[in-house]
């Protein structure tokens, strides 16, 4: 088992154990019971989960679940939900931005094929509204299902908006905040939320968990914007400069587009126009011009901005001290990531 987050705990926080937590989830998934045959429907499902990640998103589920009620360990097979629908995403993300990699290996459509990839991120989609009917309390389902299904679609429609950004020539920042609040923060939001309601949380606690989730999500995506670029191959675990290959509407790029001279922009815009080009002069070009014009310091500056916002939203949740420490250092572990 890869251990992603570096946050060990102190004693003051021994009351949750990250790594017997990582540890619970990634047994959970080996044991989930997905399917056999036919072998191509399953076995790519079987693949992309067996990659690792950062499984964020389960452990978010769980420390709601801690936060609110002290205890997250029988809360581990529900938490598996936000994690097959986060893979099931993936599936279909990477075959529409033609990905080559995702954590380090071939993406399911490189390894099989297209029609593949989407028909078995079907089969996954079910597979997760099976597997959450199976693990919520019935006194609860219907509430967390019905926010569910609002955080899947809003995923969705932010999808299709940064799909609709990749033929513009110009997207704001506003606009862009918005995509990601959809695409990657809501859920983070969700993971929050779902653990607190399982553990009977107050609607105002539920809230602020909430938003602290959203506020984290966003710096999160922030942070993968600058790792997109700046980070390194190894650790990465996609194509560095996958973004700028792929005209993605991303802060960097809109920052630069807002600061740049008039070379500078008719150079961005013709690297956003050509058809024909190689990739890495590509990569080297647009990067040159973000160096020129310092916008790494500005995507952190307003990363830590968000964090900054989420810290504020948590504080207010009113939790006790050491479940409110745990969240926060939780949270820092994602300011400090280098994939």
């Amino acid at each position: 088992m890869r251990l992603i987050f570096a946050f060990v705990p102190t004693p003051t926080h021994m009351a949750f154990d990250f790594l017997s937590a990582q540890a619970a989830i990634e047994k959970a998934i080996l044991q989930l019971e997905l399917g056999e045959k036919p072998v191509e429907l399953y076995e790519p499902i079987h693949y992309i989960m067996s990659l690792g990640g950062k499984r964020m998103r389960p452990m978010l589920v769980l420390l709601g679940k801690y936060a609110v009620s002290g205890s997250w360990q029988e809360t581990v097979p529900a938490a598996i939900v936000v994690e097959m629908f986060h893979n099931f995403t993936l599936l279909h993300d990477d075959v529409m931005d033609k990905a080559p990699l995702r954590r380090g290996k071939p993406t399911v459509h490189v390894k099989w094929n297209e029609n593949i990839a989407l028909l078995s991120g079907d089969a996954m989609l079910v597979k997760t509204y099976e597997h959450l009917m199976n693990h919520v309390p019935a006194t609860i389902l219907p509430a967390l299902l019905r926010r569910f299904c609002q955080t899947a679609i809003q995923v969705c429609e932010g999808q299709q908006m940064d799909m609709n950004f990749e033929q513009l020539k110009r997207v704001s920042m506003e606009e862009y905040l918005a995509m990601i609040r959809l695409k990657t923060a809501v859920l983070l939001g969700f993971s929050l939320e779902m653990g607190a309601l399982l553990g009977g949380a107050s609607s105002h606690t539920i809230d602020k968990l909430y938003e602290f989730g959203i506020q984290l999500g966003i710096g999160f995506q922030l942070k993968d914007d600058m790792l997109d670029v700046y980070g390194e191959p190894d650790k990465f675990g996609k194509q560095v400069g996958g973004d700028i290959i792929a005209n993605k509407k991303t802060y960097l790029l809109i920052r630069a587009l807002e600061k740049a001279n008039a070379m500078q922009t008719r150079e961005l815009d013709y690297w956003l126009s050509v058809e024909s080009f190689d990739p890495q002069t590509k990569i080297d070009a647009v990067k040159e011009i973000y160096d020129q014009l310092h916008v790494q310091q500005d995507a952190e500056n307003i990363m830590n901005q968000y964090f900054e916002r989420g810290f504020t939203t948590l504080a207010e949740a009113g939790l006790a001290p050491e479940r409110y420490e745990t969240l926060y250092c939780f949270a820092r572990s994602i300011i400090e990531r280098e994939k």
